[in-house]
């Protein structure tokens, strides 16, 4: 087994993905035993993984019991999308600031690529991918490490929720309704080096939809326990 950064970096990365994903049930102690048979690494870089997975809210640790899944409620959900709000419409507001010419370009260039995805049939988990990855592109034009830091951690925290929301719009209103027109907007306000608007925007984009939260909470904890 390994036993190294390597290691720790690996096991980090698949448990962060169980995690988010819910592979563990919401307050589900995790067998670190069985996890260290399953990863095929040994137990110094698991618990390292676990400790930094703890530190970034994916996982609790509880003195004498050990590490439990995160838990899954409207609140903390709600308390994230409102983290979210605050990151991204500062991020965006230095983006129009600081981003040079030839960045906005790329990142243009990298939305109209990606439109072909937004399509009728379009897996929904590629679809949060994208947007995830303009997100994060946009937040990097800001040149502030630690707001781009703060963004990844609360994206993977609210990624089940996401695609959840994701696959709700398109039930309810059709594969039509899931577009880039919002990040358009975004793109062209921080092009223009309006910052307040491009923040509008920005808040507008990610809070359309909060009040359905709590459904799509309700929605995540049947599929977690689906038989």
């Amino acid at each position: 087994m390994e036993a190294n950064d390597g290691a720790v970096e690996r096991t980090y990365r698949a448990l962060k993905e169980m995690a988010g994903t819910f592979v563990f049930k919401p307050n589900e102690r995790l067998n670190e035993s069985a996890l260290s048979v399953s990863l095929e690494v040994s137990r110094t870089p698991l618990r390292e993984a676990l400790n930094r997975l703890s530190a970034e809210g994916f996982l609790t640790f509880r003195r004498g019991q050990g590490f439990f899944c995160r838990s899954l409620n409207p609140t903390e959900i709600m308390s994230l999308y409102e983290a979210r709000v605050g990151i991204e419409s500062e991020a965006v507001r230095l983006a129009a600031r600081r981003a040079e010419p030839e960045e906005l370009a790329e990142l243009e260039r990298f939305l109209h690529e990606s439109d072909t995805a937004y399509s009728p049939g379009a897996a929904p988990g590629e679809l949060v991918r994208l947007d995830e990855e303009f997100h994060f592109r946009l937040a990097r034009l800001s040149r502030n490490a630690e707001l781009v830091r703060m963004l990844e951690n609360v994206a993977g925290r609210i990624r089940y929720i996401r695609l959840i929301d994701l696959q709700a719009l398109s039930e309810r209103d059709g594969p039509q309704a899931i577009t880039i027109t919002p990040h358009s907007r975004i793109l062209a306000a921080v092009k223009a080096g309006d910052e307040e608007e491009a923040a509008r925007e920005m808040r507008e984009h990610i809070t359309r939809r909060l009040e359905e939260v709590t459904s799509h909470v309700r929605e995540a904890f049947s599929r977690i326990y689906a038989p």
